[in-house]
């Protein structure tokens, strides 16, 4: 089976991004700067194409060189140059301020579509492709960017999960079908998980740009139940529970007691044709506050 690339534990994601930030941090004596210093790095990442990310052989150790450089340039700068108001790196037109505001506008509108809006808006999104138009995962073309490629298996989620709203699955089934899933996931038994999915399952994993994840849907059930088992690998310091997600049944993870990943799953019958991860630590924080 063809890996599926760039999935990494939770427990990977979060020390990674705490590292940097430590380094940030350590650096420049702020927590807040050292955020700003972290995100622009994870930019900079996220800016290179898939192929030069494949032929960096240590993306942590790249990422903390790149945050170093973020670092000693903003040290470098005098406060007359730098000002009280200028972007951390000072590499792109818009600050952080309009991309908070441009977070909120984004993350609202993803809120009022619903399951199927949301996956077709969030693929060609994160493939650079127009609204409407087909986008490849396949490889590049003319300046670099997708091209057009076979979307029948997502046409067929996405038929999948139009079925959802037509057929809904009674509160009990719901209930059963997710903790299976968790407990395929704590067994760490793929051929269980996958056939727990619909053999056109697709999963997106929102990071948000702030931690290294997944760009790209992970597409038909084994590669999802395989990306899924990754996310969720067994560790001492990680757990995962079901627990109410947007009025449905989902699964929340925790590393070192903070929420590290929330899990909705959108089913047809007794199928999850559909996983989204979301690990944006941004999106993550009122579930991190005190009540939850």
């Amino acid at each position: 089976m063809e890996p599926v690339v760039d999935t990494m534990p939770i427990g990977e994601l979060l020390d990674e991004r705490r590292h940097l930030l430590d380094v940030a941090h350590w650096m420049l004596g702020s927590g807040a700067v050292a955020e700003h210093v972290t995100d622009e790095a994870y930019r900079e990442w996220y800016a290179l194409s898939e192929h030069q990310r494949d032929r960096i052989g240590a993306p942590r150790a790249w990422l903390t060189r790149v945050v170093g450089s973020i670092s000693l340039a903003r040290l470098a700068l005098s406060d007359r140059e730098r000002g009280p108001q200028d972007p951390v790196g000072s590499r792109g037109a818009s600050g952080p301020a309009l991309e908070d505001d441009l977070d909120a506008l984004w993350a609202g509108a993803l809120d009022a579509l619903t399951p199927a809006e949301r996956a077709t808006l969030v693929l060609n999104e994160a493939l650079g492709g127009a609204a409407g138009e087909p986008v490849s995962t396949a490889g590049p073309a003319g300046r670099g960017r997708p091209g057009p490629v076979d979307t029948e298996p997502l046409d067929r989620a996405r038929h999948s999960l139009r079925a959802t709203t037509a057929r809904p699955t009674p509160r009990h089934v719901e209930d059963a079908l997710a903790d299976a899933v968790r407990q395929a996931c704590a067994d760490e038994d793929a051929d269980r998980l996958a056939g727990l999915l619909d053999p056109d399952a697709v999963a997106f994993y929102d990071g948000g740009g702030k931690v290294r994840t997944l760009t790209r849907p992970v597409v038909g059930g084994p590669r999802v139940a395989q990306s899924l088992l990754t996310l969720l690998a067994r560790h001492p310091r990680t757990t995962v529970h079901t627990r109410p997600v947007n009025g449905r049944t989902g699964l929340v993870a925790r590393y070192d007691g903070q929420v590290a990943a929330v899990i909705c799953l959108d089913l047809a019958g007794s199928r999850v044709v559909q996983v989204w991860a979301v690990l944006n630590p941004d999106k993550l924080r009122s579930w991190n506050s005190p009540r939850v």
